[in-house]
């Protein structure tokens, strides 16, 4: 319906009055909030560079000598690396209740808005529908000056253009509310991740403590003690290596294998088929004859063998994946390896083995797994100074009962390759 004088421009005034009302955006509060997520990122970023630069202090106490210090040192650079990525999960908890927040915020704003928006287009739905009911005679007749007639068509012209421009930006506001709420599950998801992240890093801080603390009463900071009881473990674990050989040799001659993997052929060395088994990490102890592995040396800690794989830390209870997809072989747990899992790589038959986790795999010998299965966690099972992954890849291998205690081994002196030619 048309109105003429005051009667038709008075309530088309309240209507472009709330247009402006509708598309004012309060954004004082989302700059302040965006502020804080960039003051977060930063902080974040700076705490990154600190945790690197503890990992590197590691990996340099890791060259020293073998010395009672050295291993303190270690333990404190391990517990400061941990605290800072603590801190780091932190401030990212902090970032993701900010994001949440904001989003939960710009959410209810835009439900709002399109609220308003749809209030509005019915009121113009309604004002259309009106004039659409009157003659053009009747327009002619209200509005008797052909100025008028121009300016009431020319009015009506933009209320068609105006209700047009809010059914696009209806759509538009609705498209971008379902993509701000798939945004905020997945920030409540990744909330979620840090959290459990942040329980899974204090506890690892919580058990490093606790080695450096059994260590220093053990020794009571006293250097000569601590080698006393480096070279009492060397020695203990020379005997076992010692029977172990022995029973390896046994195995063969009888064949009393469980099972027998044999590579046929193996990939080119440095192809990298291998993936690492942990995300974050440090590198404890290398392949073969190494600073502790002392080969040739029947008072070394492997009877003078060399050392079958590489062992690897991340902090206790880290989760462990395979390095490559492929099938479980055989799982078990002995005085040395302590829990410990082997899995089958085709095309090649390589068998990669993970040791000392803290809990047995649960995975039924024949289950499919892949780089992105959670085969175990890190611990210090079997004959173990402290939490790690003995992580071994082997072209030749076979399982066998210890007749004495009847545990699965498998064997260590023969077969192995080094893992770093893969990684």
């Amino acid at each position: 319906m048309i109105f003429r004088g005051k009667f038709f421009y008075f309530p088309l005034l309240l209507l472009f009055a709330a247009f402006y009302f509708l598309f004012s955006n309060p954004v004082l509060a989302a700059e302040d909030t965006n502020q804080k997520i960039l003051d977060l990122r930063k902080q974040i970023e700076e705490l990154t560079k600190q945790a690197e630069q503890y990992k590197k202090n590691v990996n340099q106490k890791q060259k020293e000598a073998d010395t009672l210090a050295r291993q303190i040192g270690i333990l404190n650079n391990q517990i400061l690396k941990l605290q800072t990525q603590i801190a780091i999960t932190s401030r990212q908890v902090a970032s993701a209740k900010f994001e949440i927040s904001d989003l939960e915020t710009k959410i209810f704003d835009a439900q709002e808005k399109i609220n308003r928006e749809r209030k509005t287009i019915g009121q113009l739905i309604s004002l259309i529908a009106g004039r659409d009911r009157m003659s053009l005679t009747a327009v002619v007749l209200q509005n008797p000056r052909l100025s008028d007639f121009a300016n009431a068509i020319q009015q009506e012209q933009n209320l068609n253009r105006r209700l047009n421009e809010l059914l696009v930006s209806l759509k538009q506001e609705k498209e971008e509310l379902q993509t701000d709420k798939a945004e905020l599950e997945n920030k409540k998801r990744e909330l979620e991740n840090l959290n459990a992240r942040q329980v899974q890093q204090k506890n690892s801080a919580d058990q490093t403590k606790i080695g450096k603390d059994r260590l220093l009463i053990q020794t009571k900071g006293q250097e000569k003690e601590y080698l006393r009881l480096l070279a009492e473990v060397e020695k203990k674990e020379a005997a076992f290596f010692t029977e172990l050989k022995k029973l390896e040799a046994e195995a063969v001659q009888s064949g009393a294998f469980i099972v027998h993997v044999t590579a046929q052929n193996l990939p080119p060395k440095g192809s990298k088929v291998f993936q690492w088994p942990y995300e974050d990490f440090y590198l404890t102890q290398g392949y073969g004859c190494t600073r502790y592995a002392k080969c040739g040396k029947a008072s070394g800690p492997y009877g003078g063998a060399g050392h079958n794989g590489i062992d690897i830390a991340s902090g206790y209870g880290s989760p462990i994946r395979p390095v490559a997809k492929g099938k479980i072989l055989a799982s078990g747990f002995n005085n040395g390896f302590g829990n410990w899992v082997a899995v089958r790589h085709e095309p090649w038959d390589l068998v990669s083995i993970y040791a000392h986790m803290n809990a047995p795999s649960g995975l039924a010998n024949g289950a499919a797994v892949s780089t992105d299965s959670i085969i175990g966690y890190e611990g210090s099972t079997g004959n173990s100074t402290g939490s790690h992954l003995h992580f071994s890849v082997f072209r030749d291998f076979f399982t066998y009962i210890n007749p004495k205690n009847s545990q699965l081994y498998f064997n260590y002196f023969d077969g192995s390759i080094n893992p770093l030619d893969y990684l």
